[in-house]
């Protein structure tokens, strides 16, 4: 899901037989108890500018104290630590190439066409349920909600806010399509990593997960229905202004459509996302340069196009904070972009909790929290609910989806055969509990990640990404009832 190669993903797991449970669960209370207190009483929303990242290394270092006295050695934690880092190495990358593009994509009008476009078409009373809608069918296609996120829910959010709907709103809807989208795409690699560990076959696992997934969905796009038709927009009343704000501020053609267009076939095609952003980043400089020439050679510090100020403009846009002025003073706030710098804090954020999950991992705490969740599951719906627990602990503890889904994987696979349950309840419980709740957690690389791009803090849209903290739920319900429970057959 988040564009990594699998095979960067270490999937063994670290037993330590001299760890207890209780010392394994104290960096992950003291790791809580400190975030808590940074968050709700020290900094609020600004925790992710810098100091929840700390804390995620202070947790770390909580878990290396707890690892000497389990006689685990500093290398090996740091090895850990290092393979852990080194596996982020394509989601970093394309955090990169994403500020790029949406630098350039902001420059060139490719953004502003599809709001301009974008607030004619979609009116306030369906925009959610459009949302909800478009990014699935995107996230199908591409495989990937991060690649989603970073283009037409980019967008999304600017059409959003012109409408006057609440940032959090939008995003969660975004969120919603894209996560339902990326599940249940054969393309995406969760999809292919959940069976993989399971021990089920692709196809039968997506069969079996659009049991819970599908009607999650409904249920989600009803809810946004109901929002939207109860909606008191403050943007419809000033859209004509909008509009022509935007239409004087940028030469508006769907011309530029083109270069979205061209990326996702590209992604698509099953080119690797990261150099499918990377061109789409250097076809939005393209555009600009012959779209918005004037705008290029501002941004370039000069009244008039050249070579230089043209070579400025763009590797601005590329790289750092830009911004383009309407008669509009919302729109002046909407159309500006941060380029790869305004990704290194999202950056900061995934190696800190990279460090924090890797110290875990090497000193065998998380191979012993998941094997005593194992332990209470007597029952089937037991089973199902240690699962989702587990899965819940690691994307918080560990900060990476992979590792909810691989280290669950391989702990509960031994038990649901014992209960005669085909792999694919296991499969599909790893991407309802594991996958799609990873965006709720600020400092899980899915969180962090999202709401870098979206520029919306996973406080404002926790709450309505309905989709994502239902899924678990869902698969709780059905194994609580048993509902489509599939057992094993026995071959004769």
């Amino acid at each position: 899901m988040e564009n990594q190669d699998n095979d960067l993903h270490d999937d063994k797991i670290i037993e330590n037989p001299e760890l207890n449970i209780w010392e394994a669960l104290i960096p992950v209370f003291a790791l809580i108890a400190m975030l808590f207190y940074n968050v709700y009483f020290a900094f609020g929303d600004d925790a992710l500018s810098g100091s929840n990242q700390f804390i995620l290394l202070m947790g770390a270092a909580v878990a290396m104290i707890v690892g000497f006295f389990n006689k685990v050695s500093y290398k090996k934690m740091i090895e850990e630590v290092a393979e852990n880092v080194k596996s982020t190495t394509g989601a970093l990358l394309i955090l990169l190439m994403v500020g790029s593009l949406a630098g350039t994509w902001m420059m060139s009008g490719i953004i502003p066409t599809m709001i301009y476009y974008g607030l004619q078409i979609l009116s306030p009373k369906i925009f959610l349920v459009a949302c909800v809608i478009i990014c699935a069918i995107i996230s199908i296609a591409t495989g990937s909600s991060w690649t989603t996120s970073a283009t037409v829910g980019i967008a999304l959010i600017g059409i959003g806010e012109t409408l006057g709907i609440s940032l959090g709103m939008t995003a969660g809807a975004v969120l919603s399509g894209a996560y339902f989208g990326d599940k249940m795409s054969p393309l995406s690699d969760t999809t292919n990593l959940a069976p993989a560990m399971a021990g089920a076959e692709l196809f039968d696992h997506i069969k079996y997960m659009a049991l819970t997934t599908v009607p999650t969905v409904i249920v989600t796009i009803i809810i946004f229905g109901i929002i939207g038709l109860n909606l008191e927009t403050s943007g419809t009343p000033d859209i004509s202004d909008k509009l022509t704000a935007i239409n004087d501020a940028f030469n508006i053609t769907p011309l530029l459509f083109i270069v979205p267009v061209l990326v996702i076939g590209m992604i698509i095609k099953k080119t690797p996302p990261l150099i499918a952003l990377f061109v789409g980043a250097l076809l939005g400089a393209i555009a600009a340069v012959i779209a918005q020439p004037d705008i290029v050679a501002k941004i370039g510090g000069a009244e008039t196009l050249t070579f230089n100020s043209a070579y400025k403009g763009i590797m601005n846009a590329l790289t750092v904070n830009t911004s383009i002025t309407t008669a509009s003073a919302e729109l002046n706030d909407l159309f500006s972009a941060k380029g790869m710098a305004g990704m290194l804090g999202t950056i900061w954020l995934i190696v800190c909790a990279m460090v924090f999950g890797g110290v875990m991992d090497a000193i065998g705490a998380l191979s012993r929290i998941s094997s005593a969740l194992l332990s209470l599951s007597d029952s089937i719906f037991g089973l199902f609910a240690s699962t989702v627990a587990s899965c819940l602990a690691l994307n918080v503890t560990a900060s990476d989806q992979y590792l909810a889904i691989v280290v669950p994987g391989k702990m509960f696979s031994k038990a649901y055969e014992e209960k005669g349950l085909a792999p694919e309840n296991l499969s599909r419980t790893l991407e309802d509990a594991g996958t799609v709740t990873s965006v709720l957690v600020p400092w899980n690389t899915c969180g962090a990640y999202q709401s870098g791009v979206l520029g919306v803090s996973t406080y404002e849209y926790f709450a309505y990404a309905f989709f994502n903290w239902m899924s678990p739920f869902t698969t709780l319900l059905f194994a609580a009832l048993g509902i489509k429970i599939k057992m094993l057959i026995e071959k004769k």
